[in-house]
């Protein structure tokens, strides 16, 4: 009896077609599936934060920490419209070394997500922090430091759990959009529109949230 010794050219092509597309398929889920394991990695590290604020807080009065972020340090022009402000950058610590003695681990400054940025997602003030923020800086994440400069209290807010505190320094990393490497994309608002950031807000809570749910936050008064 005449038995077959193997597969046709043809048949190897069929299974090879199959396969690929059920790679084409799964590829997608799979990086999907990371991505949110890294958002979730970093959301996380955003909670871990707001505790290391509370516990600060309750060793100084109740007060928010005295720093600054690595936009303030190394772009202090931002602050150009209150010189009271900027005039006192250059001598308030780093947010991340004030509250190192409060961190279980230097690492819940970095976000998994991190890829740096080039430019700032708010005001598009030049800031190259490739290969990450992280590694250029010690941190992901920024501060809305005008809760410094006005020394306010844990209990200040007027509306808490509408006042972002910490965010990711960059929305592209969360987001559907790569890092701005032009000035004039940073100014194109529809780039924007697949930003999105994890946020600490004034009353503990985080979430993540797109990049107009953010600038809401930000007009939002102290």
């Amino acid at each position: 009896m005449w038995r077959r010794a193997g597969f046709t050219l043809i048949e190897i092509l069929v299974v090879i077609a199959i396969i690929a597309l059920l790679a084409g398929l799964l590829f997608p889920v799979f990086a999907r599936a990371r991505a949110k394991g890294r958002e979730t990695a970093c959301l996380s590290n955003i909670r871990q934060i707001g505790m290391a604020i509370m516990m600060y807080a309750d060793d100084y009065d109740e007060r928010y920490p005295w720093a600054v972020d690595a936009t303030d340090r190394y772009t202090p022009q931002i602050w150009s419209d209150y010189p009271q402000w900027q005039q006192w950058i250059p001598y308030m610590p780093m947010l991340h070394e004030v509250l190192l003695p409060y961190c279980r681990s230097q690492e819940i400054w970095k976000c998994p997500s991190d890829h740096g940025y080039v430019y700032q997602d708010f005001n598009c003030e030049p800031l190259d922090t490739t290969p990450s923020s992280y590694q250029k800086f010690g941190t992901s994440y920024v501060f809305r430091t005008e809760i410094a400069f006005r020394q306010m209290m844990l209990s200040g807010f007027q509306y808490p759990s509408e006042i972002n505190v910490i965010m990711d320094s960059s929305g592209a990393w969360h987001g559907s959009e790569g890092i701005m490497r032009t000035r004039l994309e940073c100014f194109d608002m529809n780039r924007y529109r697949g930003y999105r950031y994890n946020v600490l807000f004034g009353d503990g809570h985080a979430k993540n949230i797109t990049y107009f749910d953010l600038d809401r936050a930000w007009s939002m008064p102290l």
